[in-house]
């Protein structure tokens, strides 16, 4: 998913925020869904970020154009990992590696069989 980077987006010094990298990535994480049709939240539940390890390399700028890319790495029972990573012109500037839990009446519950094939197509 590609993304302009804005004012809003930015720092007094036109550096984005470094917070807004997650929104960037929470984005693309959405967006994945959305462009099949489908939502990240079911009748079943919905997901939740368990962890995540960040990595900050290069910062993106006002007005730059950045691209987030999602690769699943895998599934446990009621989880699965996730590395989103983004790039300004072919250069990887941030990477966050998660752990993302699906959840139904606030507990952890087993990804249903159809849903982790649809996130297999996703990512």
């Amino acid at each position: 998913m590609k993304i302009r980077i804005y004012y809003e987006d930015t720092d007094v010094g036109g550096v984005v925020y470094h917070a807004n990298y997650l929104k960037f990535c929470e984005r693309a994480r959405s967006e994945a869904f959305f462009q099949v049709g489908k939502s990240p939240e079911t009748k079943d539940g919905h997901f939740l970020v368990k962890n995540m390890n960040l990595d900050y390399i290069e910062p993106a700028l006002l007005g730059d154009l950045i691209e987030v890319k999602t690769e699943l790495i895998g599934f446990k029972g009621a989880s699965f990992s996730l590395t989103q990573t983004i790039f300004k012109e072919n250069r990887e500037i941030f990477k966050a590696s998660m752990t993302i839990v699906f959840i139904e009446n606030k507990r952890p519950k087993r990804i249903p069989l159809d849903l982790k094939e649809d996130l297999l197509q996703l990512f």
